[in-house]
């Protein structure tokens, strides 16, 4: 069977039309920003709220706990994942805070430190694990358990942060939201989880578009709020630069840490694939959901860009490499047998 085409990759990722469609809700947002600085029950924002809740209550129904409860033996290979996701990452950007950080850039400091405080992805990490020919159930436990560990871990990561600019941050009011908005919805699908898992199935060719477009209707009022308030008056041209530049060159770093770590632990093909890609993705989901949270009004359009950027750069370097390692996998016929 042929490898697929790169333009394939691209498209089972979300790259195609999402990352155009994203662009076009901060075009949108500049053009028209009332609607979604608008307030109200029936309000963009509020309807982004409920959006979010249906998003993780069809997660709750999808997960399936046997492959969850099968992947709790490789401890070592969770451990690296998550060690990178939630330590490596923070470790690697609150040393340059002094190089970042200027008066202008500022609220652009925040957004990478928020990239690297963020769990990893779910769809796109198993989509390259499984091109890749790494271990899916693994990859699926771990992307998981990253998402619902997040709600806690990036809060308290960014209490840190927010407390020492600001001066204040309720950390507790923070996560019981974000409980609410995300934790909760996950216990009630996994609750009806043997009785509506068919729903799961029936819905699952329709359920990427929707939680793409929950994404980019948070993204179109963050933006909303943040060009109504003139916040990005200070960013220019260079910071953008500077700012992709950056969010590649850590993809890279993280990548290559996790390949060395991966290979000293002695990990199968299968188990470094896993982690190399697990790892080293960072989730656009939760960064919208947690930013209309963490940085309420004008800030959440700044504060989303780095993300925003890791996320496109991250979905097109991901593909390339496992597209590459899709072609060294090894053949059934090239396995000496007894």
């Amino acid at each position: 069977m042929p490898n697929p085409s790169f333009r394939s990759l691209l498209t089972r990722a979300g790259l195609d039309w999402f990352i155009i469609a994203l662009l076009s809700m901060i075009g949108l947002a500049k053009l028209w920003p009332q609607p979604g600085i608008q307030q109200g029950p029936f309000s963009l924002s509020s309807l982004a709220t409920y959006g979010v809740a249906l998003i993780f209550f069809f997660y709750g129904l999808k997960l399936n706990i046997g492959q969850l409860r099968e992947g709790l033996r490789n401890y070592r290979l969770h451990l690296l994942i998550h060690l990178t996701t939630f330590i490596l990452f923070p470790a690697i950007i609150l040393p340059l805070r002094s190089l970042l950080l200027t008066p202008d850039t500022a609220l652009l400091w925040l957004g990478i430190f928020y990239v690297a405080a963020l769990p990893s992805t779910v769809s796109s990490a198993v989509v390259m694990v499984s091109i890749a020919g790494g271990n899916i159930p693994a990859a699926i436990f771990n992307a998981s358990i990253s998402s619902l560990i997040g709600v806690f871990i990036t809060p308290l990561w960014m209490s840190f942060l927010l407390a020492t600019t600001q001066g204040h941050f309720d950390v507790g009011n923070v996560v019981g939201k974000l409980t609410i908005q995300v934790i909760l919805p996950v216990v009630l699908g996994l609750l009806l989880n043997h009785p509506l898992r068919w729903l799961a199935g029936w819905l699952k060719p329709y359920l990427r578009y929707f939680d793409q477009v929950v994404i980019l209707l948070i993204v179109y009022t963050a933006f909303c709020e943040s060009f109504a308030h003139h916040s990005f008056e200070a960013i220019s041209a260079g910071d953008m630069l500077w700012l992709a530049a950056f969010m590649l060159g850590l993809f890279f770093l993280v990548f290559g840490l996790i390949n060395i770590s991966s290979r000293w632990l002695h990990f199968n093909r299968e188990d470094r694939i896993t982690a190399l890609f697990c790892g080293s993705k960072k989730s656009l989901i939760q960064g919208t959901v947690m930013a209309t949270v963490l940085f309420p009004g004008s800030l959440g359009g700044v504060v989303l860009l780095p993300i925003m950027v890791y996320h496109a750069l991250q979905l097109i370097v991901a593909s390339v490499l496992a597209q590459r390692m899709a072609r060294q996998q090894p053949k059934k016929t090239d396995v000496i047998q007894p």
